[in-house]
C-alpha cells in the first residue's frame, strides 16, 4: 500500500493512471480502475485533470455485447513534438516525432564541427527543424542528443572519434530554447529503442556497431551505466594484449578488430586503397569476393568472442546487433550464434537491430517522452 500526505498519494496515482494510458491504451475508465485498484471516482477525478492538461483524450466507445459502451481514453499524442538528434563522425541526424514516438520526420546533415565548436552548429539544425512543426498545444516538449562517447549526467566525457569542446552543451542548448535537453550515450538510448518501440525481452545488451563499438545495458527494465557512465564502453576493453593502437590510450581494444571502421580498413589494405565503403564491401560480400568474405569472417570471429564475453558477465535474454552488416548480411547473427562455444548461447536470442539507424533516434525521444510525462515505463509496439 501506498502510504504519505494526499498530495503525495494522489500524485503517484495521477502518475501511475497516465502511465496506463500510455502503455494500454486506449482504455476505458473501469479497466483503468480494476487494472490499479483505484475508486471508479479516483480515477474519474484524474483522468479530468490530465485532459485538462491536454494530455489524455477520449477517442470513442469500445464495443460491448450489451450495456453502455464504456468511452476509452488514450494518450494525447499530436498534443507535442519531440526532438531528437544522433550526432555521429560523419553525420548529424534529427528526428521529430509526436509523444508516441510515431509519425516521425527524419533528415541528416554532415558533421562539420571537427576542430570546431559543436553547439552553433546544432542550434542552426534545431531552428531549422522547430521552423518546420505544427503548432501544438504542448510545443516542443524537449530535445534528447545521442553521443558516439562517454556521457555522465548530461556531460559528455569523453569522444574518440571526433571532439566536442562545449562543457555544458545541455545546458547551453536547454538556456537556448527554454526547454529541457537529455544527452546520453548512442547505445543507452539505442537499447531503449529497441525495449521501447519493438523488442519485448526485459533484459537486453544491445551492440551499436559503427565507427566504434558501443554497448547500450538493461536489466530488468532499467538501463545500466554504472558509476560514471562507463560501463557499457566494451569497444574499450581489451581482446588482443600489445595489439592496435586506439584512441583511448590502450592497444587492442575490442572496436579496433571488429567495428566497421576496423573491418574496413582491413579491407581497403587487401584492395590497395585508400579508402572503401560499406556499400562497396558488401556489394563485393555478396559476389562472393575472397576479400571480402574473408573480412566479414574476422568480424564473425570477433564478434563471437565479445559475445561470449557477454554472455557470461550479463545472461541477457537478447543481444540485439545493430550494424551495416547486420542490416545487409541476412544471416550473419546465425553465423556469429553458430560460432558460439558458449553453453549459455541457447538460453539467449541474437538478432539485428528491429529499429536499424532510428534505433538511437526513437530512444531519445523515449527518454524525453517519458520525463515530459513524468512515467517511469513505456513500452510501445509498432
Amino acid at each position: 500500500m501506498i502510504t504519505g500526505s494526499k498530495e503525495l498519494i494522489r500524485d503517484i496515482n495521477s502518475h501511475l493512471v497516465l502511465e496506463s494510458i500510455v502503455n494500454n491504451g486506449p482504455i476505458s475508465r473501469a479497466d483503468l480502475a480494476k487494472a490499479l485498484g483505484l475508486t471508479k471516482a479516483t480515477i474519474s477525478a484524474i483522468v479530468q485533470v490530465l485532459m485538462d492538461e491536454h494530455l489524455v483524450i477520449e477517442i470513442g466507445s469500445a464495443k460491448t455485447d450489451k450495456g453502455r459502451k464504456p468511452i476509452l481514453l488514450d494518450l494525447n499524442q499530436s498534443g507535442g513534438h519531440v526532438i531528437s538528434l544522433d550526432v555521429s563522425v560523419d553525420y548529424i541526424t534529427v528526428l521529430t516525432s509526436d509523444l508516441k514516438g510515431t509519425h516521425c520526420f527524419v533528415k541528416q546533415y554532415k558533421n562539420s564541427s571537427h576542430d570546431l565548436e559543436i553547439l552553433p552548429i546544432l542550434i542552426s539544425i534545431i531552428e531549422k527543424t522547430i521552423e518546420g512543426l505544427t503548432p501544438t498545444v504542448h510545443g516542443v516538449v524537449g530535445i534528447s542528443i545521442g553521443i558516439h562517447g562517454v556521457v555522465h549526467n548530461n556531460h559528455v566525457m569523453f569522444t574518440p572519434y571526433y571532439s566536442i569542446k562545449e562543457e555544458n552543451l545541455s545546458d547551453s542548448l536547454s538556456e537556448h530554447f527554454h526547454v529541457p535537453v537529455y544527452m546520453d550515450n548512442e547505445a543507452n538510448l539505442s537499447v531503449l529503442g529497441e525495449r521501447t518501440f519493438y523488442f519485448d525481452y526485459p533484459n537486453i545488451i544491445n551492440l551499436s556497431i559503427h565507427s566504434g563499438i558501443g554497448m547500450g545495458i538493461l536489466i530488468d527494465d532499467q538501463l545500466y551505466t554504472g558509476y560514471n557512465g562507463y560501463a557499457g564502453e566494451f569497444g574499450h576493453t581489451i581482446i588482443v594484449p600489445d595489439g592496435r593502437a586506439c584512441p583511448c590510450g590502450n592497444h587492442g581494444c575490442f572496436e579496433q578488430y571488429a567495428s566497421e571502421r576496423a573491418i574496413l580498413k582491413d579491407y581497403a589494405r587487401r584492395k590497395d586503397s585508400t579508402e572503401v565503403s560499406i556499400d562497396a564491401l558488401i556489394r563485393s560480400y555478396q559476389a562472393q569476393d575472397s576479400d571480402a568474405l574473408e573480412v566479414i569472417q574476422q568480424f564473425v570471429k570477433y564478434m563471437a568472442i565479445g559475445i561470449n564475453n557477454i554472455l557470461n558477465t550479463f545472461n541477457p535474454n537478447l543481444i540485439v546487433i545493430n550494424s551495416a552488416f547486420t542490416m545487409y548480411i541476412p544471416d550473419i547473427t546465425k553465423q556469429i550464434q553458430e560460432s558460439l562455444c558458449n553453453r549459455m548461447d541457447k538460453y539467449c536470442t541474437i538478432l539485428p537491430s528491429g529499429l536499424q539507424d532510428t534505433a538511437i533516434l526513437l530512444g531519445g525521444a523515449c527518454v524525453v517522452i517519458k520525463n515530459f510525462l513524468g512515467i517511469d515505463k513505456m513500452i510501445l509496439k509498432p
